[in-house]
């Protein structure tokens, strides 16, 4: 009798836990959800989440806040993440660095492997990079630029914002790619990365095409390149990089995660609402000024793109010299 009420409980805990999982899936979310984003407020990875957190709020009847925690390269936003409830109330927008630079530069300070600290959602949209120079430079096409650059005896400069930021590893990319003569000048922001490069203090510059943008329209940059699979949908009449050396593509990347322990329905739950959201034509319009494009992955995918993200920069990473005020 006493294995018969054993096996009964055992029988009604099993189904209590079959039912919970959807039933978590079906009420979220029943309160406001907050994503944590590395970036500052302002920026364009800022602006792309609060675009997905606007809708979001809409389709879902529950304000969704956008928690900008930066600093420390993105070690504050994710350390903050990680350390979050596991209710899925608090989410994480995270940035392709946190994963291809990070556990490189400051090891320890922020999880290595994902998979021990977030689970993955969704791919919210890639960031692809501009190749530009300044106007005053002979130069009207890749093939161009890197006969030019070859034609240097010392070689050229490149400005980039950060070490080891992405804007500075395509074009250590670039100079592995092709081997090329090029030196690295550090530029504390996009904005003042451009600006050099108009002023023509430095020839040319790698940075997101939203923070090319006002150079383009102005006047002083012209842009040779971008750094896309393929050919973007709101400018394609601009050339991939890799049109010209084969294999050179870099993207920055926002992905939506949640701390691990978050239930996977509502995981699925979020994944399918967001796909939904990116779908939106009005979304998509939206993020293309801002040099974000949407790409539809499953969470299942987005980790093992995460990890092929890794296998490939980081022994770019690794390889990058450690001047004290540039290269």
């Amino acid at each position: 009798m006493l294995a018969c009420r054993c096996w009964s409980i055992a029988v009604v805990a099993t189904a209590l836990t079959v039912l919970t999982g959807p039933a978590q899936a079906y009420d979220y979310p029943s309160k406001p959800v907050t994503i944590i984003s590395p970036a500052a407020a302002g920026n364009s990875p800022d602006i792309a989440t609060r675009v997905l957190a606007d809708r979001l709020t809409q389709m879902w009847k529950q304000q969704v806040i956008v928690l900008n925690r930066p600093g420390a390269g993105g070690v504050i936003g994710a350390q903050a993440a990680a350390q979050a409830e596991k209710d899925g109330y608090t989410l994480y927008m995270t940035q392709s660095s946190t994963w291809t630079v990070l556990p490189v530069l400051q090891p320890g300070k922020v999880p290595a492997e994902p998979e021990k600290s977030f689970v993955a959602i969704a791919m919210v949209g890639e960031q692809p990079m501009g190749v530009a120079v300044n106007t005053d430079v002979p130069v009207k096409s890749m093939a161009e630029l890197l006969a030019y650059i070859k034609k240097q005896p010392d070689g050229i400069l490149f400005s980039a914002t950060n070490r080891g930021s992405q804007s500075h590893l395509t074009g250590e990319l670039l100079r592995a790619l092709a081997k090329l003569n090029m030196t690295f000048v550090h530029s504390e922001g996009a904005a003042k990365s451009v600006t050099d490069v108009m002023a023509g203090r430095i020839p040319l510059v790698f940075e997101g095409i939203a923070g090319l943008k006002a150079g383009i329209e102005n006047g002083g940059l012209r842009l040779l390149a971008v750094t896309s699979a393929q050919r973007l949908p709101n400018m394609p009449n601009v050339p991939t990089a890799a049109e010209t050396v084969p294999n050179y593509v870099s993207n920055g990347w926002l992905a939506l995660m949640a701390p691990i322990g978050v239930p996977d329905a509502i995981v699925q739950k979020v994944a399918a609402d967001v796909k939904t959201v990116l779908a939106m034509p009005d979304v998509q319009e939206r993020l293309h000024v801002l040099g974000t494009y949407p790409r539809d992955m499953t969470p299942a995918q987005l980790m093992d793109f995460i990890h092929s993200e890794e296998n490939k920069w980081w022994p770019l990473v690794r390889g990058i010299d450690h001047p004290a005020g540039g290269k």
